[in-house]
């Protein structure tokens, strides 16, 4: 061999430790990509529901990747788009937009800062690799066990179902808690009331809309209003049981109010656990495969909270019927609109 051939050799062999070292370098970047992880909700982390358990699980799916969360809780339900730049310009390596009314501002912000983004129940075709993400709920299913359980418990035959807007995933949870009752009792009845179009956060309304279906013989509320939980809380807690029964008792939806349950009323919560999903959304950032549409279910983040307020024996049938639920052999169907549900339900 040549001095030319000896020295492009070394060459040959200088470039390819340098690659190598290139590699190596960019692997342990890419394996961990996100570091920040903004996180948007409507109303502060401090209603037992949607906003704090959305929060507690995007800081869970941080903590468990190795990053954290960058906090922009209480951006409210209009003009959110300057609060979700601001997070991008902050830093952040992915962001959640915890509201089904950020589905329009989120992409936007994700193509202009070139940042991936979570977003809910958003149309067809809103997914895009790399950028977009979307999360859609069975949420009927964790209603269905929430059903199961208010039928074994009820003394009066009739239910209460409060919402405080006009939601998709509260019409989802109103039908699928009329067919879990009626899994168990063909002729419960159901008392429906919606307190207004968007008043999630009306505790006021929720607890005067809540007293009206506990005197037309309810003995059991489901509620869903994330901020009106509390009022339709205090309508129970105070409220005169109907003809039939000792006690009203309260199932709530997302969070777990036991903390703040003074009177022993909360019988369950509809749990929804976020963690899994921003886990794995956090995972597909850093391994390049971002963008696409995630489930909630009963077999992915959708539980029934166990209190102490039921006996054994109906927690036995709530198990059984989650197992059914989640493994396909019981179809929940899904009432995505409020007609369906006064339909479905006869409500």
């Amino acid at each position: 061999m040549g001095r030319r051939s000896k020295v492009a050799g070394l060459t040959s062999l200088v470039l390819v430790a340098a690659t190598a070292l290139v590699v190596a370098a960019g692997g342990a970047a890419s394996a961990q990509k996100v570091t920040e992880v903004g996180f948007a909700a409507p109303e502060k982390p401090t209603d037992y529901g949607w906003n704090q358990q959305g929060l507690i699980g995007a800081k869970k799916a941080a903590k468990a990747t190795g990053a954290k969360v960058l906090d922009a809780t209480g951006s409210g339900y209009e003009n959110v788009e300057p609060n979700l730049r601001r997070l991008a310009q902050q830093g952040a390596d992915l962001i959640i937009a915890h509201a089904s009314g950020y589905n329009a501002a989120a992409p936007t912000v994700a193509q202009e800062f070139n940042v991936p983004v979570v977003v809910w129940d958003a149309k067809a075709g809103a997914v895009k690799k790399g950028l977009v993400s979307n999360v859609i709920t069975q949420a009927q299913q964790g209603a269905y066990l929430a059903g199961v359980l208010a039928a074994l418990q009820t003394k009066t035959g009739t239910l209460g179902i409060v919402v405080s807007a006009s939601d998709e995933n509260w019409f989802k949870q109103s039908g699928g808690y009329c067919q879990g009752a009626r899994s168990v009792n063909k002729n419960v009845k159901f008392k429906y009331a919606r307190i207004g179009q968007a008043s999630y956060a009306d505790a006021a309304g929720g607890r005067r809309i809540t007293r009206t279906v506990i005197a037309a013989g309810a003995d059991i509320v489901f509620g869903m209003g994330d901020g009106s939980s509390f009022g339709m809380l205090q309508a129970v807690e105070t409220a005169k049981a109907p003809a039939g029964a000792k006690k009203v008792w309260f199932i709530d939806v997302i969070g777990d109010k036991r903390k703040i349950d003074k009177k022993g009323v909360l019988l369950s919560s509809e749990l929804w656990d976020f963690a899994p999903i921003y886990t794995r959304a956090i995972r597909a950032v850093n391994a390049g495969t971002f963008g696409t549409t995630y489930v909630l279910d009963a077999k992915n983040g959708l539980s029934l909270l166990k209190t102490n307020k039921a006996p054994a024996s109906a927690w036995a049938k709530v198990a059984a019927a989650q197992t059914k639920v989640a493994n396909g052999s019981v179809k929940v169907v899904s009432t995505g609109n409020e007609k369906a549900v006064k339909k479905y339900c006869k409500a």
